[in-house]
This record gives structure tokens, sequence and C-alpha cells, in this order.
């Protein structure tokens, strides 16, 4: 279990949730964070460990809706309120905000490498296949990367 604030963008909500992995978060991070647009864009009943937080700087969030869609944008500026935190975003424009703001980011194919790394899950490759068939891309170079990593 994590110290930092865990907080999530919607993207790896629904696919995990899509191909029943959503407890992988929890295994891994306990507590997840979300803002209330995450949330509605998630659109199911959250598990306990997934709590909704409010933003309190609302400028941050308007200046970001500008950049990257409502759920990345709300997440990122969570995450600024938020000294210690690791903000879950796949999306490459919220990535590239995210870093640009000096946010720590993970992705995930990250998360499937550290439930790996940590023994929550035994293989990647049958995950990263429903995931695949869950609409969701992956870039062949990443997908490659992440299965080296993991030694599969």
């Amino acid at each position: 279990m994590h110290k930092e604030i865990i907080i999530s963008d919607t993207s790896c909500l629904i696919v995990l949730s899509r191909i029943q992995q959503l407890e992988l978060l929890q295994k891994l991070y306990g507590t997840v964070f979300i803002t209330e647009d995450v949330a509605n864009e998630f659109g199911e009943e959250l598990p306990a460990w997934i709590i909704i937080k409010e933003i309190q700087n609302k400028a941050n969030l308007r200046i970001l809706r500008n950049l990257v869609d409502l759920g990345e944008a709300s997440a990122i500026a969570l995450a600024l309120e938020h000294e210690d935190s690791l903000l879950i975003v796949d999306d490459l424009k919220g990535r590239k905000e995210a870093l640009r703001l000096g946010l720590k980011i993970t992705g995930l194919m990250g998360i499937l490498l550290k439930c790996k790394q940590e023994n929550i899950i035994s293989e990647i490759k049958p995950i990263i296949i429903a995931v695949k068939q869950a609409s969701f891309r992956i870039s062949e170079k990443i997908e490659a990367f992440v299965l080296q990593q993991a030694g599969e």
C-alpha cells in the first residue's frame, strides 16, 4: 500500500470495470480518489474504496478544461492540490499536460506491471488481451516494453 494519494481519471476505471478487473486498483493502492466529473463519466456505482473528492481550486479546472477533456482536467486539478499524489491517466494529451505541470503519473500498463511485480497478478499478457478486446488502444511499443519488463 502507498502513502501517496492515488487519483484516477476515467479511462482506467472504465476499462478495468469492462474486463472485471477493477479490484486490481484496490489491491495495489487501497483507496483511489476521483472527482465528481470522473464519477459521472464512469457512470457505474462506485465501490467503497473509490472516494469522490472535491476540487478546491476551480480556476485550475477552468484552465485545464481548455486543454484536455473534463475528466482528465478534473483529475489533474485534484492532483495539483495534493503534493504527494500519483495520477492515473492514459490519454496522451492528459499525460503530457500532467507531466508539464510536474505531476507524477502512471497509466493502465504501469498499473498492470506494478501488479505483476507485487505478485497481485501472475501474468500480464491475458489482461492485455482482454483490455484490447475491450477497445482500449495500446501501442505495440508500450505493450512490448511492459511484457519485456514483466518477463513475459
